[in-house]
Parts: structure tokens; C-alpha cells; sequence
């Protein structure tokens, strides 16, 4: 918004200038929380703002003079900022001039010279009272007190200056009057008027009767600004009627009340030629205009002068970039701020003028910004589309103001925009599930594996915690099975697993972020028991007690390769740690028997002799197991007349025996056990390749 009051420049400190909050349509209650704030763009502050009120007051008193000079209009400019939500306000305050100052000329007592021979119409140019007031409260007119032989004329400038003169109307007789005094008196137009006077002093002088005149006698020149040091600006033309010294004219400035000396310092003047040549740098933006007074004078006795007045008007070049003011900045700006929310307030100005100081912004169309014009040479920069930390944390914003001269100039600042995270990405396995092996019997406490996650969040969002998901195995929690690490993923075993008892557990891990709200994922990490050698084999078959040996009968007449017996034990372990071996300790003499090392067939190796003792073997049966772990039994074999007996009698099972079936049942059991276990981790290997 954009407001603008007046006030006069004599108001009392304190006085209220406007009430802001209605006019703004604010809530005066809300001033205070929305941290109103004033700044002049001046850098001077002369307002004050009452929050408990909402009003505009003044804080100091005001001189317009002072402020503007001779400026026909006077304003201050001032920037109201207000937050949540964001805004800026423009206030524009007009300083009106009141009737405070007296005219006054430049010299209390103002002494001219003219000749006698002088003709009526002669004109005596006087010096032009100044009045810092403007408008109607400047100069309105001169008046001169009654004179036989001198009136007053008025003539106006170019700029509107109101210039008196004398003028002569009778013939003068310096023998009668040598000397005439008069009073000049300047009024302004303000209510009350006020008044100024200067004392006039004519000496009538004898001789050179022909001044220098000017022609023309008001001027005007265009210049462009920047031109070169020492640039013709325009050469004087004056003519003197007279001959000799009375017709030889020197040229001088005549510095004006106006501009004191100012235009001095950029122009020179040639006193023989009366040429007018810049001899500094001219800035359109500093001044667009000269008025520039030269006094002619001859060198007559008395000498006789004349003036001419030269309007220098500037054109203006465009020498002046655009400058870019970062009012104010939200940075950073949360991730899933919506389109439309003010980022910053940007200001542009340029002190040249007409198409040279208009100025355009420009941002580069990938941005996720644009620029809206909030009101003249002031702008927001709001978001244009969704924003995505994770694929750009920050963007470098380079704000481009363009001029619309020719050649147009350009100016750009670049400011970092910083986006800040929100929790919108949950963490994130690399696999929906993990494989490990841990070896059974395994200490308390050992690592089985790591899981990772990643989350492309930042900060809080993106600090991970780890879990399990209790889950019971045969009715037992998995947590007394495994622990994890919550801070790197690391599972552990709580305890020693046994395979014969688990083969493989399904530990199920959550990943939780610490934003708010927090945001999760699951895996499933398929922990398989590897066995270890830690069961010996068992004999099922002879079942003798501990100590004792098991009695077998054969036909003292057997041949070699007749069936004795055979050995059959199981082992708990699977793989290679139940692969059974089966062999005769040595003993001290050779032995008529052999065992099948695979089978555990003890049979003849040899003829037997009709009278044989009884022979006493100890078979050990030896699983693959690294170490090796062994059980044997002892079974001792009696040769006797007539003993026939099939391989189920020697065996002393009958073939329908529950015990052999169950030995059956054991090994299928195993056998299906080991090829689905394996199964199963050719199937989880296969669908990780791939």
C-alpha cells in the first residue's frame, strides 16, 4: 500500500501527521506483534510511529527549506515493514510551506551609477531579493518609493524569477541632482505579508553614455551532461555604441543569490571574448538547469555595463546504473512453503530520468521464484512452484535490473536462498531383506550383521534408530534371540543358538528418523544357524547298556563274506558333520572280520578254524566333523556248531520291528530337513542376484 499525508513544516514535535492503522486497515492491537517499524529512506527520521495508537506523529520540527531548498514540492519518503505476514508499506509525506521567512536582499544598500546624458528608458538592473519560502509565500512583487525621475519595471525570468529594474523616465541634471536615494522594497504573497528593503543609491555621472547591450538579453542553450572539460557552451553577444575604452567590454560573472558561486566551478568565462566553456563535469542528476548571470562592462569614465542571462539546460544521458536495494530477506524458507510466499522485498531505483531511469527485474525463468510488482520501482520475490530440498538445498538468486535506455545499462546482485528441510522422506533400506550366518554355540553378544539405511533428509529428520520387531519363534520373542544396535544397525546374538533347535530365524528391523512426525521402514534379515560339530554319533543299533558288549553267534563254519552283523548309529549334526564312518580299533591280533567303512557291515574277512574262541570286537563309528567326534561299541562274536541264522536273526530285529522303522523315519526326516534348508538359501541368493 502506498499512502501519502501532509503537513505543514511549522507543526509542533508530537503532532499526529495521520492515523496509520486505519488507513492501512490494521488492528491497532496487532501493531506491536507484527513488529512495525519505520524507516526513512533519507537515513534522517523525523516521524515517530504510536503503536498503542497507530498513528503517525512528528518527531522533530520540520524546515522545509532545509529539507528541499527552492524545490517547487516537497516530500519525504518513508517505509513502513511489517511481518508475519511480511508486508511493506509506502508513506509519502508532503512538507507544506508556511510564510516563515521575510524577503531579503543579498546587500542592505544597493549603489548604481548612470550617466546624465542618459536616455529615459534607460534600465538599472538591481539585485534580486531572495525568500526561501515558495509558491505564494515566495516573491510577489517590488515596490520602489516615489521618484521624479525613476520608476520600477518588473520583468520575469525564463525560470520565473521576478527581476526589478530602474528605470529612467525624466532626463537627469547631475548639476541639479548629483545623488538620488531611494527605497526598493520586495513583498511576498503570504497572509501575513512580509516585507524586505534595500537602500538605493544613484550617482549620476557625466560622459560615457552608451552601455553594452546584450543581444539577446535572456538565452537559452541545450548541453548534453558528461560532455567533454573545456566544451564551447556559447560565446556572448554584446554590442557598445560606443568608440575607444567606452566600447571596449570586459566580461564577469554575476553570481546569483540563487546559486551562490555554484556555477562558477563548472563554467568558465573568457573576460575578452566573452566565450562560456564547461570546466568541470555537468550531472543531469545533480542539477537539470543553469541560470547563469554575466555582467558586461565597458571602460568608459564612468564605465556602463549591461547583463545577459543564460539558461543552460542539462539533457540527460543515461550514465547511471539501476541499483538494486535487498529491502528485506527470509532465508532460510521451509521446503513446503506454498507458491505465492513472499521470499524477499526488493527495491530499485535510478537517478537518471524519463526512459533512462525506468527499470525492469529479471530473475532466470529456471528458478522455482518469480518477481511480483508490489507498486512503483518496488517488488517481491515469491515462490513459483514446489520446492525440493533434497534436490537443491540452496539457490544462488541473481536479481538482473535493466534500464530502458539506449544503450540500456544493467545491474545485478546475487543473494544465497537457503531451503530448510522438513521431515518428507522416510529412511530407506538398499534391500527389502538381508541374509546372514552365524555359527550355532556362538558366544553371547556376537555381531551377525549390519543393516543400513539411508534418509535424504537433513538434521533431526535424518538421524536413524534402530529396532526389532518382536516376533515370536515357537512362541518366544525374537528380542531373546537378538539385539540390535539402535545408532549403527548392528545385530547381535543375546545367546548361544543351537541348530539342531533353529535353523534360520526371520529377524525383522525397523529404521525410524527423529523428525516430527517420524517416518519409518521395514527389512526382514534372514539369519541362518550354520551347524557345528557338537554331537557325537549314536549307536541305535546293537542298544547295549553302557560297559556291557553286545553277544553275537555265528556258524563255526562261515565263509568269508558271511553277514555278522551290523552297526547303526545316527548323528544330531547335518552336512559334512554327519557323514558316519565306520572302522575296527586295532587290537593285538589279526581279526577274522571287517566292517564296511559306509555301512557298518561286519562280516568274515577269513576262513574261521572249527575250534575258535570268541572274539571280541570294538567298532568306532566316526562322524566328518571338524574335530572329529567319535561312540563305538563292543560286540563280541561266538563261533558255534550248527548255528544258522538269516541277516534279521543276526541282527536280532524282526523286519517289521517298530526301532527299524524309526531309524527309517530319522534318516528321511534328516535328509528332507538338510534339502529344504538348502533350498531355501539357493532361493534367497537367487532373488538377491537378481
Amino acid at each position: 500500500a502506498q499512502l501519502r499525508y501532509s503537513v505543514p513544516e511549522d507543526r509542533e514535535p508530537g503532532s499526529s501527521v495521520g492515523d496509520l492503522a486505519k488507513d492501512l486497515g490494521v488492528d491497532v492491537r496487532t501493531l506491536t506483534t507484527r513488529n512495525l517499524r519505520l524507516v526513512s529512506e533519507s537515513g534522517q527520521q523525523h516521524f515517530q510511529v504510536d503503536l498503542a495508537a497507530g498513528v503517525l506523529l512528528l518527531d522533530s520540527r520540520l524546515d522545509r527549506e532545509a529539507l528541499c531548498g527552492q524545490s517547487p514540492t516537497c516530500s519525504l519518503h518513508l517505509q513502513l515493514v511489517m511481518e508475519n505476514p511480511l508486508q511493506l508499506h509506502r508513506v509519502e509525506v508532503d512538507v507544506l510551506d508556511v510564510n516563515d521567512n521575510a524577503p531579503q536582499f543579498p546587500k542592505p544598500e544597493v549603489v548604481l551609477e548612470i550617466t546624465e546624458v542618459a536616455n529615459p528608458g534607460t534600465r538599472l538592473p538591481l539585485e534580486v531579493a531572495e525568500d526561501p519560502d515558495m509558491g505564494s509565500n515566495s516573491i510577489s512583487t517590488y515596490e520602489l518609493s516615489p521618484s521624479k525621475h525613476f520608476a520600477l519595471s518588473i520583468n520575469v525570468r525564463g525560470d520565473g524569477v521576478k527581476m526589478p529594474e530602474i528605470v529612467l523616465e525624466k532626463a537627469l541634471d547631475r548639476e541639479k541632482v548629483a545623488v538620488h536615494y531611494l527605497t526598493l522594497t520586495a513583498l511576498d504573497g503570504g497572509n501575513p505579508m512580509r516585507s524586505g528593503t534595500a537602500r538605493v543609491t544613484i550617482h549620476v555621472l557625466d560622459a560615457n553614455d552608451n552601455p553594452p547591450v546584450c543581444d539577446p538579453p535572456v538565452s537559452k542553450v541545450h548541453l548534453e551532461e558528461n560532455v567533454p572539460v573545456g566544451t564551447l557552451v556559447t560565446q556572448l553577444n554584446v554590442t557598445d555604441l560606443d568608440e575607444g575604452p567606452n566600447g571596449d567590454v570586459e566580461y564577469s560573472f554575476k553570481i546569483s543569490n540563487n546559486a551562490p558561486g555554484k556555477f562558477t566551478k563548472l563554467f568558465s568565462l573568457d573576460p575578452r571574448t566573452g566565450e562560456i566553456r564547461t570546466k568541470a563535469p555537468l550531472d543531469y542528476e545533480e542539477s537539470n538547469a543553469y541560470e547563469i548571470a554575466v555582467r558586461a562592462r565597458d571602460k568608459g569614465s564612468p564605465a556602463m555595463e549591461g547583463h545577459c542571462h543564460l539558461r543552460v539546460e542539462l539533457i540527460d544521458i543515461n550514465d547511471n546504473s539501476p541499483e538494486i536495494v535487498l529491502t528485506s530477506l527470509s532465508s532460510p524458507v521451509q521446503e513446503d512453503a506454498t507458491p505465492g510466499t513472499v521470499i524477499a522485498l526488493i527495491g530499485v531505483k535510478d537517478s537518471d530520468s524519463g526512459d533512462n531511469g525506468q527499470v525492469r527485474l529479471q530473475i532466470a525463468k529456471e528458478l522455482p521464484f518469480k518477481l511480483v510488482s508490489s507498486f512503483k520501482e518496488h517488488f517481491s520475490l515469491v515462490t513459483s512452484g514446489p520446492l525440493d530440498r533434497e534436490k537443491a538445498s540452496g539457490y544462488n538468486v541473481t536479481v538482473r535490473a535493466v534500464d530502458s535506455g539506449s544503450p540500456p545499462r544493467v545491474t545485478q546482485k546475487t543473494f544465497y536462498l537457503r531451503i530448510a528441510d522438513v521431515n518428507d522422506n522416510a529412511p530407506n533400506f538398499s534391500s527389502p531383506f538381508d541374509t546372514a550366518h552365524v555359527q550355532e554355540n556362538a558366544l553371547p553378544g556376537t555381531s551377525v550383521f549390519s543393516v543400513s539405511a539411508s534418509d535424504p533428509d537433513e538434521g533431526s529428520n535424518a538421524k536413524l534408530s534402530y529396532s526389532i520387531l518382536d516376533s515370536g519363534v515357537q512362541d518366544v520373542p525374537i528380542s531373546t534371540y537378538f539385539r540390535i544396535d539402535q545408532d549403527n544397525g548392528t545385530i547381535y546374538t543375546v545367546r548361544a543358538l543351537d541348530y539342531e533347535q533353529d535353523k534360520v530365524f526371520q529377524v525383522p528391523v525397523e529404521v525410524k528418523d527423529d523428525g516430527s512426525p517420524a517416518l519409518s521402514s521395514t527389512t526382514v534379515v534372514h539369519v541362518f544357524v550354520l551347524d557345528e560339530n557338537d554331537n557325537a554319533p549314536t549307536i541305535v543299533y546293537p542298544t547295549v547298556p553302557k560297559g556291557s558288549a553286545f553277544h553275537q553267534t555265528i556258524p563255526a563254519l562261515a565263509e568269508p563274506g558271511y553277514l555278522v552283523t551290523k552297526v547303526v548309529a545316527v548323528d544330531a549334526d547335518s552336512g559334512h558333520n554327519a557323514w558316519l564312518s565306520y572302522q575296527l580299533q586295532e587290537t593285538a591280533e589279526a581279526l577274522p572280520f571287517q566292517v564296511e567303512r559306509r555301512s557298518g557291515e561286519i562280516r568274515v574277512a577269513q576262513a574261521l578254524r572249527e575250534t575258535e574262541d570268541p572274539h571280541r570286537l570294538v567298532v568306532e563309528v566316526r562322524d566328518n566333523g571338524i574335530p572329529s567326534l567319535s561312540a563305538s561299541v563292543v560286540i563280541i562274536i561266538s563261533p558255534e556248531e550248527n548255528s544258522m541264522q538269516d541277516f534279521a536273526k543276526s541282527l536280532d530285529l524282526p523286519k517289521s520291528s517298530p526301532k527299524d522303522t524309526n531309524l527309517t523315519l530319522y534318516l528321511i526326516i534328516s535328509l528332507v530337513s538338510i534339502s529344504l534348508v538348502s533350498c531355501v538359501m539357493f532361493a534367497l541368493m537367487a532373488a538377491r542376484c537378481l
